[in-house]
């Protein structure tokens, strides 16, 4: 069943500079963005997909892919400074004055085109309406291996420090910034920031690669060429 209640938006600024123009880079075949959208049209109808952009190319390429983007954001909405809660916010707005009300936003970063139709599923099943979000992550290792150095400058392991393995270590988790699915009355009322009613969906390590630079977006590449040939 297609969903109506939920709005399902795709961020994508023009301005990268990890790698530049990465949104709309050709992987595999299709410009990076249009896995997120591909994932979107697995859970509702174009009417309920927003890609947010500043952007006339990334709006083109968008196009050329069947969507249509309902609009450029703003100026002060194109800058870095510039916030996931402004640009929801912003979308939400848009849509409430045409008479469109959604209960909830489910984000789809384009730079976690790894992510399955499976994991947007598993997070909107953990969401409900006493919740403000919840959110991706995948197992960290970081507890195991985070140091810094003390006060004679000497490097020293900090959660590690009496453990005699990884095991022995409380389990921890990091944003994986695949899926957010977002109580849009709390996004309104207090803002991201100030959520403390969040729940996790844990994700896979293969699953969670978020492309921030031109090695990431080689080892994804890799990764899909190598699915591609055992299908």
């Amino acid at each position: 069943m297609k969903l109506s209640n939920t709005l399902f938006v795709v961020p994508a600024r023009g301005g990268s500079k990890g790698l530049p123009g990465k949104n709309i880079r050709d992987l595999c075949g299709k410009p990076l963005i249009a896995y997120s959208i591909d994932v979107a049209r697995a859970f509702t109808d174009d009417d309920n997909i927003c890609v947010s952009t500043d952007s006339a190319e990334i709006k083109g390429a968008v196009e050329k892919y069947g969507l249509k983007v309902p609009f450029l954001r703003p100026e002060c909405l194109a800058t870095d400074s510039a916030s996931s809660n402004d640009v929801l916010v912003h979308a939400v707005r848009f849509y409430k004055d045409l008479g469109r009300d959604y209960k909830k936003i489910c984000l789809l970063q384009p730079t976690s085109p790894l992510r399955s139709v499976n994991d947007v599923q598993g997070s909107l099943d953990l969401y409900s309406d006493d919740v403000d979000m919840v959110v991706s992550v995948v197992k960290s290792h970081a507890p195991a291996v985070l140091c810094a150095d003390d006060e004679n400058g000497f490097v020293q392991l900090i959660y590690n420090k009496n453990a005699e393995g990884r095991q022995q270590l409380k389990e921890m988790y990091e944003f994986n910034g695949a899926v957010y699915v977002i109580n849009v009355e709390s996004l309104l009322e207090k803002g991201m920031k100030n959520f403390s009613r969040k729940v996790k969906y844990v994700m896979s390590k293969e699953h969670s690669v978020d492309i921030d630079d031109i090695y990431d977006f080689k080892l994804v590449e890799s990764m899909m060429k190598e699915i591609q040939s055992i299908k």
